[in-house]
């Protein structure tokens, strides 16, 4: 797929950085922007270990799903866009790999969701999240009422919600939303660090970490702790984990193979 609202940027073939790319409206979410995301979802490269999620400029992640877009819409095709956004976030937190969101301006409504639908939330100095959608008549679409009390609890995503008010940088990081705070021409690097740091780990491992981490959101304590003993347990079977161990008995760095 050819892509108008998407770029990207190789790091190194491990860490891809990809920007959301529609300047003319703060990098807004419509349907074309929403289907490139889920083709370049469906379609990255399997050498890619970590993607890095930013938007294009200085002033937004992404300001929002476009307004514009969605005015005219009636209640059928209000339905099939939330589903489609909705999708795409769950394709992105699914994923196999981390998925790192670098906020570097506004994530509004469906921006902040974006990032909620993202592993690791890294934010620039000047970063501003809110789910404003009760101040258009509408509530988060994206699975924002999902993810939202999740990560800082009930009470401050009802009062997010609810009164629809943004809060800055430093406000993000004291409730949990936010891993770390950057000034924003640190952003970026500070990410991709991250990401280098994470590719030095065994792939196998960090996949199965992931994957017990996602599913505690719906399992119960017993589900989720059996999870992490099988997994645990598979990863004696890979080559990654004797690499690992024996690197670390010999006091060498290891040279892990992903299999």
């Amino acid at each position: 797929m050819e892509y108008t609202s998407l770029r990207h940027t190789c790091e190194n073939p491990q860490i891809r950085v990809l920007y959301i790319s529609a300047p003319q409206s703060l990098n807004a979410l419509n349907t074309q922007v929403l289907t490139e995301l889920e083709s370049y979802i469906d379609t990255l490269d399997k050498e890619v270990r970590v993607l890095i999620i930013t938007g294009d400029g200085d002033k937004s992640f992404v300001a929002g799903a476009d307004i514009a877009e969605m005015h005219g819409l009636n209640e059928p095709e209000a339905f099939e866009f939330g589903k489609l956004g909705a999708r795409v976030f769950r394709k992105i937190e699914t994923l196999a790999i981390p998925v790192i969101a670098a906020v570097n301006g506004y994530a509004l409504g469906g921006g902040c969701e974006l990032a909620l639908a993202c592993d690791i939330r890294y934010a620039s100095d000047n970063a501003r999240f809110g789910q404003p959608e009760v101040g258009l008549g509408i509530t988060p679409g994206f699975s924002g009422t999902y993810r939202l009390p999740k990560i800082v609890g009930q009470g401050i995503a009802k009062e997010m919600i609810y009164a629809g008010k943004p809060i800055k940088a430093d406000e993000a990081l004291r409730i949990g939303l936010v891993n770390k705070v950057f000034p924003q021409a640190e952003l970026l690097p500070a990410a991709i660090r991250l990401a280098e740091n994470i590719c030095a780990a065994a792939p196998i491992a960090v996949r199965y970490a992931k994957q017990c981490i996602n599913n505690n959101y719906d399992m119960d304590a017993d589900e989720a702790i059996l999870l992490e003993n099988r997994l645990f347990a598979k990863c004696f079977s890979s080559e990654d984990q004797k690499e690992g161990m024996g690197a670390f008995l010999n006091k060498r760095r290891p040279a892990f193979k992903d299999k």
